[in-house]
């Protein structure tokens, strides 16, 4: 007799699916702010605007992933902050169009679902979502057998926001010459450049249970997962407080400095940065000098201690910096427009 079959015996199981779904309601509950309509597991998920009171708004989306910095949380087997990583990429590039992000979806694919392993991940999520403000309101995790390796999973992030029509940024037509550029440190690599330093842990024969030698008292998975930094309510803060004194904002992921700011700026200007107007953190000195890069090349790969950069009207630069420093940002004056 032929054997049946059944979604289980091809790898697949609903019943893991939805125990995780019960997993994660309350994480996501715990996210709900004005706007949030329902939990989760609806076909769609819901979310009231005009209840997050705006007036007039325009919709800002992103979607993102966390790259290859994921087959160190694999390999190390630490998941708890990649989640967090995954929400900032997202909902960083939102506020840099000085828009709020209101809300999250986030997708999760591996060969077999991992429960508790996707608990960890969501989990970071959430928490990801609580520092930006913004609710976890629905997701996909999907289980495909032969489409990934035994213990791999992989992440997608979907964030919307929203920003006032007259306050759209960036505000290219108020740009000159003699804007400041100030920048806000970063928490390290954030989620770029890791298919490049890799390859240097590898040549050096590092594995990620080692001590850090860029890092003190940290193994080199936990330096370098440490998650990226999420700039959403202190930057808020600042663009509600001193009006139109923000003309732009560039999140320095991929392309580093050199490719992002130019992406704000009219094609008349440009920025000149000056280099020794902020430390660079020691794991990237390490990298530069383990792995034989460049200058250009680093700043053009990694953030290199900077991981958001904006414009700002010069006479206005001390009480921007003031409002992002009491929220607990790191502000150097990095540059300015020519």
């Amino acid at each position: 007799m032929t054997e049946k079959n059944t979604y289980a015996s091809s790898g697949v199981s609903v019943d893991n699916g939805n125990a995780l779904v019960e997993a994660i309601k309350p994480m996501a509950k715990a996210t709900s702010i004005a706007g949030t309509m329902a939990g989760l597991g609806g076909f769609g998920a819901l979310f009231d605007v005009k209840a997050a009171g705006f007036k007039d708004p325009i919709l800002v989306s992103s979607t993102d992933g966390v790259g290859t910095k994921l087959r160190i949380a694999i390999d190390a087997d630490n998941h708890k902050f990649v989640g967090i990583d995954l929400v900032a990429m997202c909902v960083n590039d939102i506020i840099v169009q000085g828009a709020r992000p209101l809300f999250f979806l986030d997708y999760f694919a591996s060969a077999k679902l991992d429960v508790e392993k996707a608990k960890s991940v969501i989990a970071g999520i959430a928490e990801g979502c609580k520092i930006a403000g913004c609710a976890l309101i629905g997701g996909e995790t999907a289980e495909m057998p032969d489409m990934y390796g035994k213990g791999d999973y992989d992440l997608a992030g979907f964030s919307v926001g929203t920003v006032e029509r007259t306050k759209i940024l960036p505000n290219m037509d108020s740009m000159k010459e003699g804007d400041i550029v100030l920048g806000l440190a970063s928490s390290g690599l954030h989620s770029n450049g890791f298919s490049m330093v890799r390859k240097i842990l590898e040549r050096e024969n590092l594995k990620y249970s080692d001590a850090a030698p860029f890092a003190a008292g940290k193994t080199v998975a936990d330096a370098l997962l440490t998650p990226t930094r999420i700039y959403v309510k202190p930057l808020l803060k600042a663009i509600r407080e001193t009006g139109d004194a923000i003309k732009g904002m560039a999140h320095i992921t991929g392309g580093g400095l050199l490719e992002n700011i130019p992406r704000v700026l009219p094609p008349h200007l440009k920025v000149k940065l000056d280099e020794t107007s902020w430390e660079m953190p020691k794991v990237f000195k390490w990298l530069a000098a383990k792995g034989n890069v460049d200058q250009k090349e680093m700043l053009r790969t990694f953030n290199c201690g900077i991981g958001m950069a904006i414009i700002v009207k010069a006479e206005s630069v001390d009480a921007v910096a003031e409002i992002l420093r009491k929220e607990g940002e790191t502000v150097y004056s990095i540059g300015v427009l020519k």
